[in-house]
């Protein structure tokens, strides 16, 4: 009978993160070195949970349990040893090897040698590149932090890392190398600052590189793969745990690696960032493992609040007592790489410390889409906010949230949550049928301008002011610029492939009707013209909108001078015609 080889058991703990582990299981907090939660094995109130990341063990207080990840398999997911040693080696990517069996085969050695020895080929390749080091120089970064990020840099051939590596298999396996039609392979990454990407336990899993060419992908990452995985993975993330000498306070969410790095260099190690991806709740589970606030850095302009909000919907689930998000948004033409140079990092902390609570720009942003001058815009405002406390965890962050939606509202507390248990839209089919008749007519020009979107996907490149749309209370809106979206992030794809990437979806379906149904013949000039008046009329109602919520809070309260200075220059925006084609 076969058996599983001891040093396999061993090597494949070693590659197990026991936290994360767990933490996919049950919910974990923070204290101190170690990580605590309510015991899964019994029906205890406080926390007696304890595990501890440098052990790599689990300790339950209350039931007498302990051990390590095949253990707690073994007793949560009620697996045999085999059975729990066999699914930490699926996560790993491993093949269970056997003694006096079939011979060991362990797929995932070599993708991760692979990765290991690419790095150490790209840093060497850096110092033998003069144009890659002057343009560190340039960007700012020392000698002393590129190495602490492992910085390299991949040669201006197709086949530099190939030569380099000889076992290619593994290096198509790890992302590193692309398999030709005819046979063969060739680089995937040529002349790019190579950043290495690392796991929680420091392993480098992906890299993410840096055109020093005419490449129009600006930067490029390693596709996903069984060990990478982009909505799970934060760039920095090793690098600021190894920097801290006890639990980081804190994480500040950046967009790019020469933040990460930049802040670093300034001190500020506690940086992490998405890698070309929006946040997801698997990156937000990793944060508050690591800290319990969390700081979203995004630009101050439109697209940058639209962004901010989408990472706020995320976090709203996770936000558990002892939580804190917040929002900082950066002054005009700065990225925080950029930003820190110029101001320094003691001026970059005030920011974080002075950025938007969650909350603040929670109800900030649902005030600004109604008039609490009137009773309409009170309740609108209810209804807005409805979804999104619903996301909220029970506790004191939601229970604040309704006392300031009541003072909003000009309600009583008590008022406000009968009023949000009551607020369910009628069903679609019950709808009366003057309100279905009014909602079709507004979404008719949305309908439209996605016609014409289909039938020439090249006109979203002329598409301005997307972020603006959503706020014109138009129905269709969010399938539009999604759309829209779509075709500036794939340039030359056609409607058939919107079809295909929004399959089995209810856009999908919307999109299929609209194309069921074809245009008129339209010569291009008038295509083009009526796509441009129909966005640019979209673009003037988000403003009007916005413009007149504005002017009802000037009502009530004194605006603050940003508001003045938004309501001025809306109010230019809301004067001009669209340009010419």
């Amino acid at each position: 009978m076969s058996r599983i080889p001891e040093a396999f058991i061993h090597d494949l703990l070693a590659r197990t993160d026991i936290v994360e582990l767990i933490g996919e299981r049950i919910e974990l907090k923070r204290a101190g070195k170690e990580y605590r939660g309510l015991s899964p094995f019994t029906n205890e109130k406080t926390p007696s949970f304890f595990v501890s990341p440098q052990k790599q063990m689990f300790f339950d207080f209350s039931s007498g349990k302990n051990g390590n990840a095949i253990g707690f398999l073994m007793a949560y997911d009620r697996l045999s040893f085999v059975e729990a040693v066999e699914e930490l080696a699926r996560r790993a990517g491993l093949e269970v090897p056997r003694e006096g069996g079939a011979p060991a085969r362990v797929l995932m050695d070599g993708p991760l040698d692979a990765l290991a020895a690419a790095e150490r080929f790209f840093r060497d390749r850096l110092r033998q590149t003069p144009v890659a080091i002057d343009y560190l120089k340039k960007r700012g970064v020392s000698g002393e932090t590129a190495k602490r990020y492992g910085i390299g840099y991949a040669p201006d051939r197709w086949d530099a890392l190939t030569e380099f590596l000889k076992d290619t298999r593994h290096a198509i396996e790890a992302g590193l190398l692309v398999p030709r039609e005819g046979g063969g392979c060739y680089d995937r990454f040529r002349h790019r600052i190579m950043f290495p990407i690392r796991d929680t336990r420091g392993r480098v899993t992906g890299f993410g590189g840096r055109t020093l060419g005419n490449d129009p992908a600006k930067y490029l990452n390693t596709p996903e793969t069984p060990l990478f995985h982009k909505g799970r993975t934060l760039y920095g993330l090793y690098e600021a745990r190894q920097a801290s000498t006890g639990p980081l306070a804190q994480l500040v969410v950046v967009e790019g690696y020469m933040d990460v790095v930049m802040l670093a260099q300034h001190g500020i190690h506690e940086a992490v960032a998405t890698l070309g991806t929006a946040t997801t709740r698997d990156h937000l589970q990793l944060i508050f493992k690591t800290a319990n606030r969390v700081v979203f850095c995004f630009d101050g302009d439109r697209a940058g609040r639209a962004a901010a909000w989408r990472a706020l919907e995320q976090t709203l689930p996770e936000l558990h007592d002892g939580r804190e998000c917040a929002f900082m948004f950066l002054p005009e033409g700065h990225d925080p790489d950029t930003l820190v140079q110029t101001i320094g990092a003691e001026a970059f902390r005030a920011r974080m410390r002075a950025a938007q609570p969650l909350s603040q720009f929670l109800l900030g942003e649902l005030v600004r889409q109604v008039d609490l001058g009137t009773l309409e815009g009170r309740a609108r405002l209810l209804a807005l906010a409805r979804p999104h406390l619903d996301k909220l965890p029970a506790g004191s962050l939601r229970t604040l949230l309704l006392d300031e939606l009541a003072h909003l509202a000009r309600m009583d507390r008590t008022d406000v949550e009968q009023a949000l248990r009551r607020s369910d839209p009628p069903a679609r089919g019950n709808a009366p049928p003057a309100a279905a008749e009014r909602g079709s007519a507004a979404a008719r020009p949305v309908r439209r301008l996605m016609q014409l979107l289909l039938e020439r996907p090249a006109l979203a490149e002329r598409a301005e002011h997307v972020e603006l749309l959503a706020q014109a209370n138009v129905p269709g809106t969010d399938v539009l610029v999604a759309a829209i979206d779509f075709f500036q992030a794939h340039p030359g794809a056609t409607a058939a492939q919107l079809l295909a990437a929004w399959t089995d979806t209810a856009r999908g379906r919307a999109i299929g009707r609209l194309l069921a149904d074809p245009l008129p013949p339209l010569d291009d000039t008038a295509l083009e013209a009526e796509f441009r008046d129909g966005l640019h009329r979209l673009c003037q109602r988000a403003l009007k909108a916005r413009v007149e919520a504005l002017l009802a809070q000037a009502r009530i309260r004194t605006l603050t001078e940003a508001e003045t200075r938004e309501i001025e220059a809306m109010t230019r925006q809301m004067r001009t015609r669209p340009p010419d084609t």
